[in-house]
């Protein structure tokens, strides 16, 4: 496939969370629904221990799912040319990543490991952790958030190449269903010279195994 139209099929696929835009409950609402859930468990939500779970689940919700009221792309419009011969890839490695699965709600909890090679500007690192951190903030697809990582990446700084790749455990597959824990799913999204050249995608998977090696 052409790298052109990959990426437009790529770009059909990354679109915006269905939940975007649409209102939210109030904290009421959001506290009578816990209460429920909590009556469906087989406990009473008026006990002790419990009376004020709703509350502190609302908060939590608050910052799980932060993401929403993020635009990812404006974590990026500030770049930087002083760097602008440089043309290499920029790499960071082991970004801590907590998410929610879309299908049961459960953690998604791993590393993400973003690199792209600029073309003429760079942007500072801690907005590619904070880039990252945006889009897992949101009920998720391991496979989607991987892609509107890299996408947006693309998209805003223009690079000649961008790569993704996120390693990750899935509390619906740990805790439930087959229960089989230590499993780590890897997705992976290579755009532009990353795509096109196996040694950058050799090499830059090679510097991820180097950087775990030196961390233990």
């Amino acid at each position: 496939m052409k790298l052109k139209q990959c990426q437009g099929e790529l770009a059909k696929q990354v679109v915006p969370d269905p939940g975007l835009g649409q209102g939210k409950p109030s904290r009421v609402e959001i506290e009578a629904a816990v209460r429920t859930l909590i009556s469906a468990a087989g406990d009473n939500p008026d006990r002790e221990g419990l009376v004020d779970t709703p509350a502190r689940v609302a908060r939590a919700y608050g910052e799980w799912f932060s993401g929403y009221a993020i635009d990812p792309a404006a974590l990026l419009s500030r770049t930087f040319t002083e760097a602008d011969s440089y043309q290499e890839t920029v790499l960071l490695c082991d970004i801590p990543l907590v998410s929610t699965c879309e299908h049961h709600m459960a953690p998604i909890m791993g590393v993400a490991h973003v690199g792209y090679r600029p073309r003429g500007r760079v942007v500072g690192i801690s907005k590619l952790s904070r880039l990252v951190d945006a889009f897992s903030r949101r009920l998720q697809l391991q496979e989607r958030l991987t892609q509107q990582i890299g996408m947006t990446l693309w998209d805003v700084l223009a690079p000649r190449g961008v790569a993704v790749v996120i390693d990750a455990t899935h509390g619906c597959m740990a805790t439930r269903g087959v229960n089989q824990r230590g499993v780590t799913m890897r997705t992976e999204c290579w755009l532009g010279d990353f795509r096109e050249d196996r040694d950058l995608r050799r090499d830059f998977l090679a510097s991820l195994s180097g950087a775990q090696a030196s961390a233990r």
